[in-house]
């Protein structure tokens, strides 16, 4: 049986491997988005936590539409090939549009957690369509589809795959939205002093991180083509595949230490963050790095994190919530400046002209998306429409801006899984508490909720009132950390049980609660017993005991 050699048109071979190429690598810089609203809800209080990830859900709803309809047509006009919307290319166009908007999206997804927790809904999504059709377009046609800086200075710009082009900007966009709209409530004192407000939950902030570096893989080794006329990039993938991990691995250890440097403790959510400053760092020149470079640029963009965030937090007063500039902002514009550096050898004929082209790419980006996203916010702000009324702030953008809550269990009592006794026991009669009714109020640890009430129904007491409440006593302050900084918690949550009782005697329902809650550690609560005026039964109408 004679072989069959294949034919086939290598040209057409070479763009069918790589079309699917690009589109599998579009697929995983979406789902960063999972990413992005797991990191930022984490970071974020838990009455904010609905409109962040609503944010997230229109971002991409909003953005990838007006990026198809206006947004690359703004490109090709900044970039001189003319005003030609997505919509009018034929469909295999529509590949590149596509792979277009993920990036476009995740510059505007950057600017949410920026703005967390004060910016209206409208105003933010109002934004995200003006960044979609017209800020991001510029940025890109002046870069990638234009190559305007290399006519301006003789020296391409070098930006692989958005390190300062996507990352610097939404990094520089969130930090100028958030001076623009202000601190959040109760953010800094009158002397300036800073409070900590941590967010609601850390396990969602590193699972977030990890759902983004496993994206970034898309976004870094996803921009190299796999063949150029037949030929596999093999040497190109490879470089940017280790240069990608590498500098992310270096990113984490870098902030970790430069936060242990400052506080003694490694501060889990700066080894985080700083996993993703290493990322975004490398993402403009993960094809051209010395593979010493990737060690340098990871380390660099890590160990800037905790000193940047302070600086922003503590010198110009701005209330980054997600710590967007200098994950984003401060490391796309450290990695892009690194360029000519930390080249692997051959690639920079002179370091002085590389770092020109560098340094006008990073001054035309800041200065365009500054100014555009500043007249954008300020606009909104001078007709009130940027943030929310304080009472609003107070409740939280869930309930005010989207009618939920996100965790509706918090505040009521669990009374379905905690091992209470589902028994009736009927009083025996008598007038104990010389025929006066009682009210027993205990103040208890959250987890002993079950135990006492157990204790109540065996006692013969199984009517009672439970209340999730936070006060402080005896028991010592506890101390927290949230990004490096120290906070004092001496408001500990409890729970109050309150029990009135007439047929049974109050000294025996104070011995059952006490009973229940005792766990000989400092904090196990107290027991009030005050004597009851009146009672009045709603329905029937009785008074005194009989109500009881």
């Amino acid at each position: 049986m004679e072989p069959t050699l294949l034919q086939t048109d290598v040209e057409v071979l070479t763009e069918a491997i790589n079309y699917t190429w690009i589109l599998v690598a579009t697929f995983l810089i979406f789902f960063m988005h999972a990413g992005f609203a797991m990191l930022e809800a984490g970071q974020v209080r838990s009455k904010n936590v609905a409109n962040q990830l609503t944010k997230n859900l229109l971002t991409w709803s909003v953005g990838v539409t007006v990026f198809f309809l206006v947004g690359v047509g703004v490109e090709g006009l900044v970039a001189g090939s003319g005003f030609e919307p997505a919509f009018a290319g034929d469909a295999t166009s529509w590949i590149d549009w596509l792979y277009g908007a993920v990036f476009a999206m995740t510059a505007a997804t950057i600017v949410s957690g920026a703005v967390a927790g004060r910016a209206k809904l409208r105003a933010y999504v109002t934004y995200t369509f003006l960044l979609a059709a017209v800020i991001y377009p510029v940025v890109t046609g002046l870069t990638w589809a234009g190559g305007h800086i290399e006519t301006l200075v003789g020296t391409p710009f070098a930006d692989f795959a958005g390190g300062m082009i996507v990352h610097g900007m939404g990094g520089i966009a969130g930090l100028t939205a958030a001076w623009v709209l202000g601190p959040r409530m109760d953010r800094y004192n009158e002397d300036g002093s800073v409070n900590v407000i941590p967010g609601h939950s850390l396990t969602f902030a590193v699972l977030g991180t990890l759902i983004l570096a496993f994206g970034w893989y898309g976004f870094n080794v996803g921009t190299s083509a796999i063949m150029v006329e037949g030929a596999f990039l093999g040497d190109q993938l490879g470089r940017v595949a280790m240069a990608t991990t590498v500098s992310m691995a270096c990113g984490a250890m870098g902030a970790g230490l430069v936060a242990w440097a400052k506080t003694g403790k490694v501060d889990t959510l700066y080894v985080a963050n700083g996993l993703l400053a290493g990322l975004v760092g490398i993402t403009a020149i993960p094809d051209t790095v010395a593979w010493w470079g990737a060690f340098v640029v990871g380390g660099l963009a890590g160990a800037q994190l905790p000193i940047v965030f302070e600086f922003v937090e503590r010198t110009l007063k701005i209330d980054d919530v997600c710590a967007v500039f200098p994950v984003h902002g401060s490391a796309g514009v450290l990695g892009t400046l690194l360029f000519p550096f930390v080249a692997a050898p051959g690639v920079v004929d002179s370091v002085a002209d590389a770092f020109l082209a560098q340094l006008t790419g990073v001054v035309l980006i800041t200065a365009w998306t500054v100014g555009a996203t500043g007249l954008v916010w300020f606009a909104f702000k001078a007709a009130g429409q940027a943030r929310v009324t304080p009472e609003h702030e107070r409740d939280g953008l869930d309930v005010s801006e989207h009618g939920v809550d996100t965790y509706p269990e918090f505040g009521q009592p669990d009374v379905a899984t905690d091992g209470g006794s589902s028994t009736i026991i009927r009083a025996d009669g008598g007038t104990p508490n010389s025929g006066e009714i009682k009210m027993v109020t205990a103040i208890v640890r959250p987890d002993r909720l079950g135990a006492v009430k157990q204790s109540l129904a065996e006692a013969g007491a199984p009517s009672l009132t439970v209340t999730n409440v936070s006060g402080r006593g005896s028991q010592p302050a506890k101390k927290g950390q949230w990004r490096g900084e120290e906070y004092t918690v001496d408001l500990h949550q409890k729970v109050k049980i309150e029990c009135v009782v007439a047929d049974i005697p109050a000294d025996e329902v104070v011995d059952a609660i006490r009973e229940g809650a005792n766990t000989g550690e400092p904090g196990d609560g107290k027991i009030f017993v005050t004597p009851v005026e009146r009672a009045v039964q709603i329905r029937t109408g009785k008074t005194g005991t009989d109500a009881v």
